[in-house]
């Protein structure tokens, strides 16, 4: 019985065991422009973070404003969550996320522009070549206040100088919307 428990015990904590994939790191700070294109477009500045603590999760978040042009309208992004990581191959990770995200674009005609949401995405993250890594995913984000949830797809890849050092692009298509944002990038 007790080798039974113990085997079980073991078989449930292997999904647990595993590091991310050779090359692939979730601890960064990176900062840059950020733009937004479709009915509405906007560009601004964005800075996001990411710190493992865990071999398996991490926790990420993000801010950026962006001016709606040919306005004086900002809107301000938030965003904080938890990952999760599993290597699938010895250079990729299947990834997992979900984020408390906060939209405000202040007031407009006397009513507050304020809203909370959510946004869960899966998809994979792997090296693809000794200095060059990239992701592929897909996710979902809803809003209260009347925005209507929305299905997503999200490209990105960072482009290592050294060990620390890099730029990272990052691209969301998002219905008739598509943000990118593009910027050096901090790795430890």
């Amino acid at each position: 019985m007790k080798r039974s428990l113990i085997a079980i015990a073991l078989a449930a904590s292997l999904p647990f065991a595993a590091n991310a994939a050779e090359g692939v790191t979730y601890n960064y700070v990176e900062g840059g422009y950020k733009a937004s294109n479709g009915d509405i477009d906007a560009d601004g500045y964005a800075a996001n973070a990411s710190f493992a603590f865990h071999p398996n999760f991490h926790v990420f978040g993000g801010l950026g404003s962006q001016e709606i042009d040919h306005t004086n309208r900002d809107v301000d992004q938030y965003h904080l969550g938890l990952g999760y990581n599993l290597e699938i191959s010895p250079r990729a990770d299947l990834l997992a996320r979900v984020a408390y995200q906060k939209l405000d674009a202040g007031r407009v005609l006397g009513q507050e522009l304020d809203f909370d949401g959510w946004s869960t995405e899966v998809g994979v993250r792997g090296l693809l070549a000794n200095n060059f890594d990239g992701y592929a995913l897909a996710g979902y984000e809803d809003y209260d206040g009347g925005i209507d949830g929305d299905f997503y797809g999200r490209l990105g890849a960072n482009v290592r100088f050294n060990a620390n050092w890099g730029i990272n692009g990052d691209v969301k298509f998002n219905g008739d919307v598509t943000e990118w944002f593009v910027g050096p990038r901090f790795t430890w």
